[in-house]
């Protein structure tokens, strides 16, 4: 398993869309930030990817699984999301 692999929600179609805009390890993960990643996740490889995956990023970097997100930072992925 690689380090990305090893973080709560990243499984392997969310790691290889990392892997396809250049992110390979946590820390570059948590230097683009969550909201940047999706950006270019949905520019470079899937224009339908969701606010599902935008919550499984954030656990991610947080270190927790996305259905732990409290609801201030779920409402602020989700007016992010809505604004794209």
């Amino acid at each position: 398993m690689s380090e990305l692999g090893a973080l709560p929600n990243v499984g392997k179609v969310l790691e290889s869309s990392l892997n396809q805009i250049g992110i390979e390890t946590p820390e570059q993960l948590r230097e683009m930030g969550v909201k940047q990643a999706f950006i270019r996740i949905r520019a470079q490889v899937d224009p339908g990817a969701c606010v599902q995956m935008l919550y499984g990023l954030q656990g991610a970097v947080d270190g927790i699984p996305d259905k732990l997100l409290s609801s201030e930072v779920k409402l602020d992925l989700r007016m992010f999301f809505k604004s794209l």
